[in-house]
């Protein structure tokens, strides 16, 4: 989406050619915003104070000594907000994966790139933390291109290497974190306190550190330009109703610089050049929306600084849709937004029909493969069954099989009694026989009932398979 200037309906369009961070060599270009200040600023501030401390530390919240949260890919099991799921749950994580990618699709199709400015990891992190760093030891713009131009003082050696510690330090508490949403703290505690033992662990932990410090030391916002498709995925979603940070051309344009005692005859724009100095990525909203821009609204900040400071009307940018610029229209719900609603609350509701209904225990009971019918004393037939319980409670329980068709029956497990472990698997093989009284066909339909405590876990369907023909003994 592109906001088009007011007096040129085909405006140039050739600096979506190349990006801000490399030359036209293909280098680098090192960016450095000037610190940002403002509402804006001020807000993403407190809402970062508020996600760090939920990041470091819901794993050590604990619900019935297990993690809250915990994403066990290695042993296939995970834990949300204290539920325990397991690979047979996998169909409940589809379904959720598939909500969310409609409620992004959704959520940007309204509002443009406002999670990468305000929730993104990495911009949260890079911007309101790294960066925040960096300010403090290297000092503002200016002074951080100084200080790389200058030779290796004493002053740039101990900036440079107390950033780097510091950096580093921040880095291997993100990547412990990270780990221990997916292992749990206590085995990520064991690994850093023994590391005589955990070698391979503690190595892969560094690694982790390493990567997650060379992107805030020296990626940077490569990783949203390059890495990350969500901008790429914007140019599809957006439209003219979407809710972006936006420069207004309409008042802004032409653009003039500021003279005194001289009466104004231009647009509002004074052609100060803050909002490209100030932006992370380095693009110049004034071109319009671009894949580069992560919606930080550090333009806007420092547009209404400049402009309250001119005696000029705050908001040349700011939180608009196109439509709202060109046309002064407000927000519509459209029939785009209307479809993915629908799509998106169908999901929900899919979703949590699913939670709702998930049962805590799962049973497979299947005749033994390649095991035929075994005649008996006592006139009976027996057939070998192999079960397999998911327990995804944290108690042990005992198990009863019973049989809620047939009355003639007996059930006898091979080896020791099944038991429900907690958050395991059981499996095990049993014998049912059947009086030959009670075999009418080849194949018998039976339904066994899955009991424990008395408490009804599960009903299983399957089949006894005798012989063609029963003739009962006189």
């Amino acid at each position: 989406m592109n906001l088009e200037n007011s007096n040129n309906e085909f405006e140039d369009q050739s600096f979506r050619d190349s990006i801000a961070t490399i030359d036209k060599e293909g280098k680098r270009t090192w960016i450095y915003p000037l610190k940002p200040s403002g509402k804006y600023y001020n807000l993403r501030t407190y809402f970062t104070l508020v996600y760090i401390i939920v990041f470091f530390s819901l794993p050590f919240i604990k619900y019935h000594d297990e993690p809250l949260f915990l994403l066990d890919v290695v042993n296939k099991k995970f834990i949300l907000f204290g539920a325990i799921f397991w690979p047979q749950d996998f169909f409940i994580f589809m379904i959720g994966m598939i909500t969310f990618i409609v409620f992004i699709a959704l959520f940007t199709v309204v509002f443009g790139r406002l999670f990468c400015g305000w929730a993104c990891p990495q911009t949260v992190f890079m911007e309101m933390i790294f960066r925040k760093i960096e300010y403090w030891i290297d000092g503002d713009a200016t002074y951080q291109k100084q200080l790389k131009k200058s030779g290796w003082t004493k002053e740039k050696i101990v900036k440079r290497v107390s950033k780097a510690i510091i950096f580093y330090a921040l880095a291997f508490l993100i990547s412990s974190t990270f780990l221990s949403y997916i292992i749990g703290f206590e085995k990520v505690k064991l690994i850093l306190l023994n590391p005589g033992t955990n070698t391979g662990s503690l190595i892969g932990i560094f690694i982790f550190s390493s990567v997650f410090f060379f992107i805030y030391w020296w990626f940077r916002e490569q990783a949203c330009l390059i890495v990350c498709p969500y901008g790429r995925m914007q140019g599809v979603l957006l439209d003219k109703n979407s809710i972006v940070v936006a420069y207004d051309y309409v008042r802004g344009e032409p653009r003039h610089k500021i003279k005194k005692s001289e009466e104004r005859t231009t647009g509002d724009c004074v052609d100060c050049g803050l909002c490209v100095k100030v932006c992370p990525t380095g693009i110049d909203i004034r071109h319009g929306t671009q894949l580069e821009c992560v919606s930080c609204t550090a333009c806007i900040d420092v547009c209404d600084n400049m402009m309250t400071k001119v005696g000029l009307q705050p908001g040349l940018i700011r939180y608009d849709s196109e439509n709202g610029v060109k046309n002064k229209i407000n927000l519509r719900f459209t029939n785009r937004m209307k479809a993915y609603s629908i799509v998106l609350i169908l999901l929900i509701g899919l979703e949590v029909f699913l939670l709702a209904s998930r049962s805590d225990f799962d049973v497979t009971i299947l005749r033994a493969k390649g095991m035929l019918f075994q005649e008996q004393e006592n006139n009976q037939i027996s057939n070998l069954y192999t079960i397999k319980l998911v327990n995804k409670t944290r108690k042990a329980l005992p198990v009863d099989i019973q049989l809620e068709n047939i009355k003639g029956y007996s059930v006898r497990f091979i080896g020791k009694d099944l038991v429900l472990k907690p958050e395991s698997i059981s499996e095990g093989e049993f014998f049912l026989y059947l009086n030959k009284d009670e075999i009418k066909d080849r194949k018998t339909n039976v339904v066994f009932t899955i009991t424990s405590n008395g408490k009804l876990i599960k009903r299983v369907k399957t089949n006894f398979l005798g012989p063609f023909k029963i003739q009962s003994k006189s």
